[in-house]
């Protein structure tokens, strides 16, 4: 297994928000993270600046340069101008491109590729000639990763919020079949796999022991929710254990 832990802080920084303080420090607890052996953080920069502020996109550029060399800055989002205006700014590793609305709660589906068949392999293009690698953010379905790598993305990352929010053990099973499914088919044609939403300690295993070619897991809700107990140091140690990656 070669599956590696980033740490999406966002749910962290929606935290700090509720007051006009500078705590919790994303920048403090990224540093936690990172020197825990997490392989990189994530951050998902919305239009209104909910959780992730647009100051936020260059601090922890600098933590990950400066301080962790090596280790991986993922930056989500939806590929308008101003968003890609920052990644192009910011230079992170990897670019996921996600299909969500300028108000919308959480990431809850992928792409369609067919009504998005025109936009996105010039914002692909755009990225990876820059050096960033892209994911595009799918749904559980086989039929998904052909179609976005005819858009010349590099990985897709599998939308596991059914799975992961499954209530009892049937409809896991069966929600746990569609990623499987999904990846098995990312693997024959050749696209990396990620995958993220909703994933804990107690659900990752059986996925990442039934897909050897995922190579990174982008957790937030559950690791900060897991940190208010254990702390961010030993959470991290835990999730990791949790994907073999100890």
């Amino acid at each position: 297994m070669n599956c590696k832990l980033s740490v999406n802080v966002n749910a962290i920084a929606y935290l700090r928000n509720r007051r006009d303080v500078p705590w919790p420090s994303l920048e403090g607890l990224g540093r936690i993270a990172l020197q825990s052996g997490a392989v990189g953080l994530t951050i998902h920069p919305r239009p209104d600046e909910r959780h992730i502020r647009y100051a936020d996109v260059p601090v922890l550029r600098n933590l990950i340069r400066n301080e962790f060399s090596g280790r991986e800055y993922n930056i989500e989002g939806y590929p308008d101008e101003r968003f890609l205006e920052l990644c192009e700014e910011n230079k992170p590793d990897q670019v996921t491109l996600v299909p969500d609305l300028p108000g919308q709660g959480t990431s809850d589906h992928g792409w369609n590729f067919v009504q998005s068949g025109n936009l996105l392999p010039p914002i692909v293009q755009r990225l990876k000639l820059q050096g960033m690698r892209v994911a595009l953010f799918v749904d559980p379905d086989p039929s998904q990763p052909a179609l976005a790598k005819v858009t010349g993305a590099d990985r897709i990352e599998i939308f596991t919020g059914p799975y992961g929010g499954a209530l009892n053990e049937a409809t896991m099973k069966i929600e746990l079949a569609k990623v499987i499914a999904t990846g098995k088919a990312a693997a024959k044609i050749g696209i990396d796999l990620n995958a993220g939403h909703d994933l804990t300690r107690e659900n990752l295993p059986r996925l990442v022991e039934a897909l050897p070619n995922l190579k990174e897991v982008s957790i937030g809700h559950a690791i900060t929710a897991d940190a208010m107990t254990f702390g961010m140091a030993e959470t991290v140690r835990l999730f990791r254990e949790a994907i073999g990656d100890v």
